[in-house]
């Protein structure tokens, strides 16, 4: 195998590629990157077992063929080459070792044979769909911060993707929650979603999704089977297994009956909420709500450390009402607003309380109260 390649493009497929790698590997070959060359791309394909990514890019191939190389290792090595060198990757297939070159820049890597690379088994897709990245991008990108990171109640680790009926028409919805607060974000359905069964996509799936949503104007091709997911742009392919449980009913934990109407500036109620917290002891974070006539109190009091409080201008006609949180929750749930307001619905201060952007119904987030 020979190919020589820019290295920008060899830095972004790597990058790419060695992100899923696991650091602590007991079976070295998932510590490697697979590198294929042939015709005028070469493909680089990294698995944990449960992610595969596979990243291509184009180069020029002099000898067709493919090997394994230790992912980490050879990024670092990418990462450290100048800008703009054009990189020669050769290996003879006998040694046992790669070279790559770069200008007076020589090294030389084990490699692992390929054929000891596991590849994920292909699956039928019951549902294919394309959405553009900026709405995969919202629903998963304001969803995620509820995930659960409890590994008891596995099935919550994960974000739960499905096709929901609400007011009468059908959206694509992911939903998240760890018990004290949820997300559920909704967005309009595209085509072919119809028969896709619902799905828990797990974190680090998230997480290595969100790299290949940052174009605005990317197509994402979306397969989804019962034990699989897969996104793909024409350059990147990233399959992963699902979350194997049953997501719970949430639609039982958003409350119907919130009467107690708060809006206040988004920014400036996390803010307060940043401040005031402060001095709050680091086990609860506990911060106290006490809201009358267009007034909201935020407070803080901790005997071990001292006290806080500020007073915020709000939107409140109702009786007066004290409500206690985990800021950390109030935090990230108030950093998920994009228009300038955020609407809270009370109940009581026992009750679960919902947050939503505006009137926006699409965008709606529940967070337990504790007691203060």
């Amino acid at each position: 195998m020979k190919f020589s390649i820019e290295r920008a493009a060899l830095l972004k497929a790597v990058a790419q590629a060695q992100s899923v790698v696991e650091r602590r590997n007991t079976i070295p070959i998932l510590a490697n990157v697979l590198m294929e060359a042939e015709g005028d791309q070469v493909s680089f394909r990294a698995t944990d077992l449960d992610i595969e990514v596979v990243d291509q890019a184009p180069a020029k191939v002099e000898r067709a063929g493919a090997t394994t190389v230790n992912a980490v290792t050879f990024h670092e090595i990418v990462r450290k080459l100048p800008d703009g060198a054009l990189v020669t990757i050769t290996d003879d297939g006998a040694s046992g070792r790669m070279s790559v070159e770069a200008g007076r820049s020589n090294f030389s890597l084990a490699t692992l044979p390929k054929e000891d690379f596991p590849i994920m088994a292909s699956s039928e897709y019951e549902a294919n769909f394309a959405a553009p990245a900026p709405v995969l991008r919202r629903l998963f990108d304001k969803s995620k911060f509820a995930i659960s990171t409890e590994e008891t109640r596995y099935y919550l680790n994960g974000v739960f993707m499905h096709v929901a009926d609400t007011g009468g028409k059908q959206v694509l919805r992911c939903v998240a929650t760890d018990g004290h607060r949820l997300a559920r974000i909704d967005a309009d359905l595209p085509e072919g979603v119809e028969s896709m069964p619902g799905v828990i996509v797990p974190r680090k799936t998230v997480g290595e999704l969100r790299k290949l949503l940052d174009d605005d104007e990317a197509q994402i091709a979306v397969s989804v089977s019962e034990t699989k997911v897969r996104f793909a742009t024409p350059g990147i392919t990233l399959t992963s297994k699902v979350i194997d449980g049953t997501f719970p009913d949430y639609s039982r934990v958003i409350p119907a009956g919130n009467t107690r109407r708060m809006e206040v500036d988004a920014s400036d109620f996390a803010q307060a909420v940043d401040r005031v917290a402060t001095v709050s002891s680091e086990r609860s974070r506990a911060v106290k709500l006490a809201i009358d006539d267009d007034r909201l109190v935020l407070s803080v009091n901790a005997p071990d450390s001292g006290a806080a409080e500020e007073e915020l201008g709000v939107a409140y006609q109702d009786d007066r009402l004290e409500i206690g949180f985990n800021a950390k929750y109030l935090l990230e749930i108030a950093s998920q607003v994009d228009r300038e307001n955020a609407v809270f619905l009370f109940n009581s201060s026992g009750d679960p309380t919902l947050m939503r952007e505006g009137n926006d119904e699409t965008a709606v987030y529940v967070v337990m109260p504790m007691r203060v």
